[in-house]
């Protein structure tokens, strides 16, 4: 097997006086057949100092320097390049950086301290040979995830691996064996003991699962996983709560979980949070009303309080947040036109993802992927709105702000044009500044 490498790494694998291996993901990709990354992982039987030093007299750049933990980051040839010391890890169970390293020369124990038998496989740069202390390449052929050591020890030792578990299982398309999967459930827990910036991070990759290496709907089977392993319900019990719940048969082929699992199988990579949180309001509404009538309204305020709990990014809780509090409108495509066209001017700015979650939703009742016939009467309506010429946004209107001072209070300004907006908008009022002005005038009671 040969790996693409920079020419820089090849030199600096003769020049060192210990053999220089590509370890882990880079060295599982070429071995299965997929795409490589752009990312590589180094490790060798040699300190950090003496390492980077070496690198740099072969014309690599070092980023940082880390002596406790034996690493060293550096960019070849415009490629990130992380460098690690063999050694060994040693956990206090409580999060995911390890409370003590131990450096070794040894490869088969640096390749125990490793995670998957899959990702502790070692190219040697200069001999181009593979070493493969753990049987990790049998388990490549046989898309198998198995862990290093007894499963009971890499889960309880670091949390982070339960996610990881369930991205690899996606991107790859790999399963895990009985004694991996028993030892996933058996210490969920662990999961309880990660930051929530890391848990945000590698449920984004899981969602994203499928941009990898291509394997349609893996973000699906990744969630399935964490909700095999219950860790799902540990990260999202707001979601898990749906488990069970009925919905009607006549719309739904799923419960409210299933439901919501299927909407992010079906949805657009951009929307796929938005996804699998539209529904979150639904067991509560359930507990407060006996009914889903409302969820969307309840719902807004805990997919709030989810993603501020995961720190999630504002921008990010605001898009999804927005998408939970209108996924119902018009949900039978029986809503006026003229409820529509306002609809459509009040949330231009997010037309497209809303778009996306109501086709989401569609699919997800009952695997149905043709397009969602309530997207074809709106897209018909703005279409409609464009061809008359009529204003989306106060920017288009004929009025601005200024040609009402005087005229009307400060603060009744604002909405005074958004009215004026949404009734040209209806088709009620032409875009025209006189007549524009003149309606102004009269919701301000003034006789002109």
């Amino acid at each position: 097997m040969l790996l693409a490498l920079p020419e820089q790494l090849k030199t600096l694998a003769r020049k060192a006086p210990f053999p220089l291996y590509v370890v882990g993901g880079a060295v599982r990709d070429a071995l299965a057949g997929l795409r490589a990354s752009d990312d590589l992982d180094l490790a060798a039987p040699a300190d950090a100092e003496t390492f980077s030093r070496l690198a740099e007299s072969c014309g690599l750049e070092v980023n940082g320097v880390y002596k406790n933990t034996g690493t060293v980051n550096l960019t070849a040839d415009g490629r990130k390049v992380e460098f690690t010391s063999f050694r060994s890890d040693f956990y206090r169970g409580d999060g995911h950086a390890p409370a003590r390293v131990v450096f070794t020369g040894n490869l088969q124990t640096d390749a125990r301290r490793r995670d998957f038998c899959c990702n502790a496989l070692y190219y040697d740069i200069e001999t181009g040979g593979i070493c493969d202390p753990l049987g990790g390449r049998a388990d490549i052929a046989a898309k198998r995830l198995r862990t290093t050591r007894a499963a009971k020890d890499v889960f309880a030792e670091d949390g982070l691996r339960l996610l990881r578990l369930a991205r690899f299982t996606a991107q790859l398309g790999f399963k895990p064996d009985a004694a991996c999967l028993a030892g996933a459930k058996a210490y969920a827990a662990q999961i309880d003991t990660i930051s929530a910036e890391r848990i945000y991070a590698e449920l984004q990759r899981i969602l994203h699962a499928d941009e990898k290496y291509g394997l349609r709907y893996a973000h699906y089977e990744g969630l399935r996983l964490l909700d095999e392993t219950g860790v799902l319900e540990r990260i999202l019990p707001e979601l898990t709560a749906g488990r069970g719940m009925p919905q009607r048969a006549d719309f739904h082929a799923y419960d409210v979980l299933e439901h919501s699992l299927r909407a992010c199988r079906y949805a657009d990579p951009r929307v796929r949070l938005s996804a699998l949180l539209h529904d979150i309001g639904k067991p509560a509404a359930f507990r407060e009303t006996g009914k889903y009538h409302g969820h969307d309204t309840i719902g807004e305020p805990i997919g709030r309080a989810v993603l501020q709990r995961l720190k999630a990014p504002n921008k990010v809780t605001e898009l999804v947040c927005r998408m939970i509090a209108l996924h119902m409108f018009d949900l039978d495509g029986k809503v006026r036109e003229g409820k529509v066209r306002a609809f459509l001017v009040r949330n231009l700015d997010v037309y497209e993802p809303l778009r996306l979650i109501k086709q989401a939703d569609f699919s997800g009742c009952k695997d149905d992927l043709r397009p969602c016939p309530t997207l074809a009467k709106w897209e018909n309506i703005r279409q409609a709105m464009v061809r008359e010429g009529v204003p989306f946004t106060l920017k288009e209107l004929a009025i601005k702000g200024n040609d009402l001072f005087g005229l009307l209070p400060a603060p009744q300004i604002g909405e005074t044009l958004w009215q004026l907006l949404l009734r040209c908008a209806q088709g009620a009022l032409p875009n025209r500044r006189d007549v524009l002005l003149a309606e102004a005038a009269r919701m301000a009671g003034v006789k002109r």
